[in-house]
């Protein structure tokens, strides 16, 4: 098991065990909960681009626990950009190169499960909610057209944010929403990560994906960006042909495995020596060939990408393709192509270590996929068009001011 799963299984353990203590206090068996303490419970968040909600799913047994609405002051915002002529432009440009509009891009929740914070992707913004009063404690627009991906440092004290055209990663207060700082990220910076130990933040780009392939040498710095996450200097820079879709980086942040931008499968990026060791190039299909290479969803032809606890297995979501598989990492034999699904559009592995989570953007569900055997176990129904899966957990009384709506 990684030093990551490891410290999840620690913290796991910990939760538990105040969860027990509370109710054994209740029962009157004279062990009370520690003051201020809070029974949690783990949950999965997935952000539905197009509705602008975020579904809660358990985080064993994946049944939906309900929604929450995160654009409720869509009216106003989208008021205030349409009538902006510059906004204007970029909103149509970020709808055609997401296929819609995507309220919601990504999401996280705070340590103790009472805040939820979402990048609300045309809407420019990232906001924080109250999620038992259903109050927005803050918004901040990211000087760009697009929020997109984030990250939430592990103390949960502030928000990395990809501001999409502005070509710059900004740092969030996570208390105030006020802006720390920012940091060149390359341009159209994408997907953000923590190292394990939470010491540096990698940022991927894509390029400016509304240029077409012939001019993908025009589409800027396509970049691997490594950042102190304390000093938020830049350490290093990576560059590559292609734009840097999502990445998963192993725990002793030796190897970086990576989906490009026109290309199937990932590479394996060895970070001391700067250079790509391996490429996994995984089967296709001739629907999504017939996409290529001007027709693909924001030039992405694969995106999704996770590891398992041990690190020793791969989950790639085929999006063009509708296929999901799982890569033996030492060798890159395919364990299982599973066909038949929907758009998959991201990968996130649960607690245990042992199942793949996935999106599947076009048919409003998750796919719950078992590394051991890479077939589908549980299947759950969310909101319209859901990408973002991310790992957290939620406070009980948060939990009972859910909407009963899945998404």
């Amino acid at each position: 098991m990684s030093r990551r799963h490891r410290s999840v299984a620690a913290r796991t353990r910990l939760r538990r065990g105040a969860i027990t203590a509370a109710l054994l206090g209740v029962a009157g068996l004279g062990v009370m909960p520690a003051a201020g303490s809070a029974a949690t419970r783990d949950v999965v968040v997935v952000g539905n681009a197009f509705a602008g909600t975020v579904s809660f799913l358990d985080g064993s047994t994946f049944q939906n626990l309900g929604s929450f609405n995160a654009v409720p002051d869509l009216a106003s915002r989208k008021a205030a950009l349409l009538l902006n002529p510059v906004s204007l432009v970029g909103w149509n440009v970020v709808k055609s190169q997401k296929g819609g509009e995507n309220y919601i891009d990504d999401v996280a929740l705070s340590p103790d499960g009472r805040r939820l914070y979402v990048s609300r992707g045309i809407l420019e913004d990232v906001a924080a909610f109250d999620i038992q009063t259903k109050k927005m404690l803050w918004r901040v627009g990211v000087n760009s057209f697009n929020s997109d991906h984030m990250a939430l440092s592990p103390d949960g004290s502030k928000l990395v944010v990809s501001a999409t055209t502005s070509g710059r990663d900004r740092v969030i207060d996570t208390a105030t929403g006020a802006l720390i700082t920012t940091f060149a990220a390359g341009d159209y910076p994408h997907g953000v990560d923590y190292s394990a130990d939470g010491k540096r933040v990698y940022v991927g780009s894509i390029g400016t994906t509304a240029l077409p392939y012939a001019l993908n040498a025009l589409k800027g710095d396509k970049l691997l960006t490594v950042a102190d996450a304390t000093t938020w200097q830049v350490l290093k820079t990576f560059k590559f042909d292609y734009g840097v879709r999502p990445t998963v980086i192993t725990s002793d942040e030796r190897y970086a495995y990576i989906q490009r931008s026109y290309n199937r499968g990932f590479i394996e990026f060895d970070l001391n020596a700067g250079k790509t060791t391996r490429t996994a190039t995984l089967p296709g299909t001739k629907a999504g060939d017939a996409l290529f290479p001007d027709n693909l969803p924001a030039n992405s032809m694969h995106h999704g990408l996770a590891f398992n606890g041990s690190e020793t297995k791969l989950c790639n979501a085929g999006t063009i393709d509708n296929q999901i598989s799982i890569v033996d990492r030492a060798t890159f034999a395919v364990q299982s192509t599973v066909s038949g699904y929907a758009k998959p559009y991201w990968a996130t592995t649960d607690r245990s270590g042992t199942k793949c989570i996935v999106s599947n953007s076009t048919g409003n569900y998750i796919a719950v996929i078992d590394y051991g055997t890479g077939r589908e176990v549980a299947r759950t129904p969310v909101g319209w068009y859901p990408q973002r899966e991310r790992l957290g957990v939620l406070d009980t009384a948060a939990a009972a001011a859910l909407s009963a709506s899945a998404g």
